[in-house]
């Protein structure tokens, strides 16, 4: 591909972030292992896993590193969502001089297609596939004013999932200290969004546009029908129940 001409030789490093906490890390081989296959191939790719189970991290062959992040269990999955972006954000501040982009990933997902160089930029984000042929009316954005993920009706280009989002480091370093800090706030003040680290990504997105967008392809979901001008999946969330793998369903 020609955009991979153009950024193979800046010999850039491209950081990948996976929660696996509690019962996710199920579906964390398989995620390594379909990386391995499909993300970023040819370039210097490394792999952050946060779990509060590293003994049960899978020692899969892999050319990429894997580093294990011990971060604590919680009782409640919105708690895991609400608390990731703060946590990306401390491993950044480490990153920020030696990695060029990353990517903030849902572990209970797997690659099937090619996901490299097109999808590099400042600030990137992926179309929900659930509301992309939504009116704005019906995207499930934070509608309380009392948080500061508050999206008024009249608010709103997509609807951007959480599973899916990166840019350059210095952007998502940014996004993450923002929606983290207004997490807090909210948390202070007894308020809780909605979507908890989504909602504050929606809102983020809206003050601060992405400078690339990423069709559903990027992130589609395993359990919808595939829509007619969907032609590649290239990431999808797989099929699962929710009531044994979330630890408050």
């Amino acid at each position: 591909m020609l955009l991979d001409a153009i950024f193979e030789p800046k010999n850039l490093t491209i950081a990948a972030t996976v929660f696996a906490v509690g019962k996710y890390i199920q579906f964390l081989q398989d995620f390594l292992v379909t990386a391995e296959q499909f993300f970023f191939v040819g370039y210097n790719v490394q792999i952050y896993v946060f779990t509060d189970r590293p003994e049960e991290v899978p020692k899969i062959r892999t050319t990429r590193p894997v580093s294990v992040r011990s971060v604590p269990s919680f009782s409640r999955w919105q708690e895991i969502s609400a608390h990731r972006m703060d946590l990306i954000h401390s491993l950044l501040l480490d990153l920020q001089s030696s990695t060029n982009y990353v990517f903030c990933l849902d572990v209970d997902s797997k690659f099937h297609g090619r996901w490299s160089s097109e999808s590099l930029g400042d600030l990137v984000s992926v179309v929900h596939p659930g509301y992309y042929g939504n009116p704005r009316s019906g995207f499930p954005y934070e509608r309380r004013t009392q948080s500061r993920a508050y999206m008024a009706p009249s608010d709103g280009d997509f609807y951007y999932c959480g599973g899916a989002f990166g840019g350059s480091v210095g952007f998502v370093l940014e996004l993450t200290r923002i929606c983290s800090q207004n997490y807090r706030d909210d948390e202070k003040e007894g308020v809780e969004a909605t979507w908890q680290e989504e909602s504050h990504l929606n809102r983020y997105l809206w003050d601060n546009k992405p400078s690339k967008v990423l069709s559903p392809e990027y992130l589609w979901q395993d359990f919808k029908p595939r829509n007619p001008e969907i032609h590649i999946v290239r990431f999808s969330g797989v099929i699962k129940n929710y009531a044994l793998i979330r630890p408050n369903v």
